[in-house]
Parts: C-alpha cells; sequence; structure tokens
C-alpha cells in the first residue's frame, strides 16, 4: 500500500496568510480546469472523493491541502504537537485557464498561484497535469516558468492518455520531453524534470507517478539519493 492512500483532507484557504504554519514538505498540483487534476489526485491517493471534481470548471477558488501521516491530525490542524505527525502535504492548486471565470476571479487566482509557486519555501516540487491532447498550453507554460526560477523538480502528467492510440501517446510523450529540453542553459537543466502518460481510467502511468512523488516528497528513500532526474516513460501503455 503507498503512503499516498493515506491522505486526508487537512484545510482549504484562499489568502497566501492563511497558509499552514507547518514546516511540512509539499508537493502541488495544478493544472488547466479540464485537464483532469482531481481525477489524477483520487486514483493516486486511492480514493473516490478526496479531491471533488466540480460540474463547473474553475469553479473551485481555493488551496486545498491533504496530509499524510498522523491518524486524525486534520482535526487537530491548530494543535502544533499533533501536526508534528504528518510527514507530508498533496497540495491542490486552483484549475485555471476556464473561459467563464469572471476577470476579477482570473486577477486573484493568478496572484494567489504565482505567489504560492514562487514563495513557498515548504514546497518542494511541483506536479504539473495536463491533457496529453494539449499539452503546454499558454497556461501551463505560465505556471511552469514561475516555478522554474526554483530549479525544484516538476512531474509532467501527460494525462487522458486512455484517449490516445500507441503511436499518438508516443507522439504526446516526445513532444513534451522536447519542449521541456529547451529550459536548460549552458551548466544543464534549469530544474530537474520527470514526464509521462497517465490515465486515470486505464491506470496507466499510476505506479510510476506514485513512485516519483514519494521520491520527491522524501517518504520512503535513502536522504542520499538524489529526489529525481530528467527522465521519462517510453514506453507507453499499448491500451492507451
Amino acid at each position: 500500500m503507498s503512503l499516498l492512500w493515506q491522505a486526508r483532507f487537512f484545510t482549504t484557504v484562499n489568502h497566501l496568510r492563511d497558509l499552514p504554519k507547518t514546516q511540512i514538505p509539499e508537493i502541488a498540483f495544478a493544472g488547466r480546469s479540464n485537464a483532469g487534476k482531481s481525477s489524477a489526485i483520487n486514483t493516486l491517493t486511492n480514493q473516490k472523493r478526496l479531491c471533488f471534481a466540480s460540474k463547473t470548471p474553475g469553479r473551485t477558488q481555493h488551496i486545498n491541502y491533504f496530509s499524510i501521516g498522523g491518524a486524525h491530525v486534520g482535526q487537530h490542524r491548530n494543535d502544533e504537537a499533533r501536526s508534528d505527525e504528518i510527514r507530508a502535504m498533496l497540495v491542490d492548486l486552483p484549475g485555471y485557464g476556464y473561459a467563464e471565470v469572471s476577470g476579477a476571479a482570473k486577477q486573484h487566482w493568478n496572484i494567489l498561484l504565482g505567489n504560492y509557486v514562487q514563495k513557498r519555501d515548504q514546497l518542494v516540487a511541483l506536479v504539473l497535469i495536463m491533457d496529453s491532447r494539449r499539452p503546454f498550453t499558454d497556461l501551463d507554460v505560465q505556471m511552469l516558468e514561475w516555478f522554474a526560477d526554483s530549479g525544484r523538480p516538476v512531474l509532467c502528467l501527460l494525462t487522458k492518455a486512455d484517449k490516445l492510440n500507441r503511436s499518438e501517446a508516443t507522439a504526446a510523450l516526445r513532444k513534451a520531453e522536447a519542449f521541456l529540453e529547451q529550459y536548460h542553459d549552458d551548466e544543464g537543466p534549469l530544474f530537474p524534470y520527470h514526464v509521462q502518460l497517465f490515465s486515470s481510467l486505464k491506470r496507466t502511468g499510476v505506479e510510476e507517478a506514485d513512485e516519483v512523488i514519494r521520491q520527491l516528497l522524501g517518504l520512503d528513500q535513502d536522504p542520499d539519493q538524489p529526489l529525481s532526474d530528467n527522465t521519462s516513460s517510453e514506453q507507453p501503455d499499448s491500451s492507451a
């Protein structure tokens, strides 16, 4: 059983000032409103309704925290002693890019998301969730570049891979790799990254993503091991 299966709701915030004061490693999940972010988190945590996929994409305007470790710590989030039991946080960021959201809401999200991914010291990595048929939209690139300056690892999940045939899946993966390879300077990659295909429906790439996320959070690895390297899955599932 994966440690990610222990995830439980911890808190929800709508302003940076309300972010948890814990000093626990966090990994954030970001993506367009219709990219399958909620489904991916639910699949990785082996829970059906940990994250709620709204019938109105873009409706969720808050940052939602899920704790790993500590049996009932979510009920005692103001108790520092109990908070020490938490081993890591999964952070569900508001989906972006939904056209019918008001301009004021979009501005609020931009400020909230940009400041969180750029300034949150506890944030150890970003999971960028993109529809495998339409990866790296302008807003995905904006999110990536907000985070890139941190030099921290990025895991790109190309979701809905079950909607692609084998050749399409291979092409999508290679296109994503080529895009990420642009983030280099004379000294090498600007940040470690891993890119892979993913399908909540067919469970494509679930074990691979689980392993990478646990490694990034330091949940079950040798502390001397590197967190990540620039790798990708070169063998798309034949059912994808």
